[in-house]
């Protein structure tokens, strides 16, 4: 099929790349810009562009597509579809009306629950037990389209936002190209319920900072969802302090504040009171260090019992208990 494709990230190089091997005629792809990124800020290509330029395919990079001279570029490709994976650009009716076959949408969750930027990390969040990938007809709303196809996944108890992006970017590479083989077999898209609607909303790095007044469960799934960016911090000794792979359990400290460390141990690294049960965390990473075990960490810093983090605010020493 003759295609356009719009994409930006891994997750959607991973499409480009399934849509191209299965042979379909890619005519163009759009990407965003090249971004400053690394130590020297130098300008990178995306990942769509990098597998785009590695496969010879030809590449634009709109800062829009609300101009005139963009849009009579893509009528001229004379596309049958659009496929489009977090691209990043809103598509423009005029743009949604170029191909006869309709823009489709990659995208990350069962909808119409967790329409929006960040559907992986709000599921996360919200302890949702599955997600999934649903292919959808664009239309002019914010994921507001009809599904032609969707499959579900679970999330398991350890997942992070890193693992199941994974999952669900090989997911949805698999779906799309299955969705253009059957499009002309299948009879129409399913219009979303009207019930059920939730929006991802752009996840802002101030929510990866750690309350230890919260419930132990709401900071592991934190935890989780910022893993493997931008990565949930705590406070310590007034530097930040990212905390991975934590786990939550029941009360085990006995009266203890929240945030305080009660417990050090090649089991379980460091074990936090949290404003309902205790946060067991065995990796850390301090600013500019690497991610290490968090018993590495303490014996190397001198981290024991009755220590004290928080979000902002320099670590205090309690009486142990």
């Amino acid at each position: 099929m003759r295609l356009i494709f719009a994409g930006t990230p891994p997750f959607a190089a991973a499409a480009l790349d399934a849509l191209a091997d299965a042979g379909h005629e890619v005519v163009c792809v759009l990407t965003q810009p090249d971004r400053p990124s690394g130590r020297g800020m130098k300008l990178q290509p995306g990942a769509v562009k990098q597998v785009a330029l590695a496969r010879g395919l030809p590449v634009a990079q709109p800062v829009t597509l609300r101009d005139a001279d963009t849009q009579a570029m893509l009528a001229a490709l004379a596309p049958e579809v659009m496929v489009v994976a977090a691209y990043g650009l809103i598509l423009p009716p005029p743009v949604l009306a170029v191909p006869p076959r309709g823009c489709l949408n990659i995208h990350a969750s069962l909808l119409p629950r967790w329409r929006g930027a960040a559907p992986i990390q709000r599921a996360l969040l919200a302890g949702d037990v599955e997600t999934g990938v649903c292919i959808m007809q664009m239309d002019a709303g914010l994921d507001t389209g009809a599904v032609w196809s969707r499959q579900a996944l679970p999330i398991g108890p350890a997942e992070t936002a890193g693992t199941l992006l994974a999952r669900l970017t090989a997911l949805g590479a698999s779906m799309i190209v299955d969705t253009l083989t059957l499009l002309d077999r299948l009879s129409a898209p399913q219009p979303q319920p009207e019930t059920g609607v939730t929006y991802a909303h752009k996840i802002d790095k101030r929510e990866a900072a750690i309350d230890f007044m919260q419930p132990a469960v709401l900071i592991e799934r934190q935890i989780r969802a910022f893993d493997p960016t931008p990565g949930a911090f705590c406070m310590l000794d007034g530097q930040l302090m990212k905390l991975w792979r934590a786990v939550a359990r029941p009360d085990l400290s006995g009266v203890a504040e929240p945030g305080e460390v009660t417990r050090v141990d090649d089991t379980d690294g460091l074990t936090i009171a949290c404003g309902e049960g205790t946060l067991c965390v065995p990796e850390v990473q301090r600013a500019g260090g690497r991610r290490q075990p968090a018993i590495e960490f303490a014996r190397a810093h001198a981290l024991t019992p009755g220590t004290r983090l928080a979000p902002g605010a320099a670590v205090t020493a309690v009486a142990p208990r």
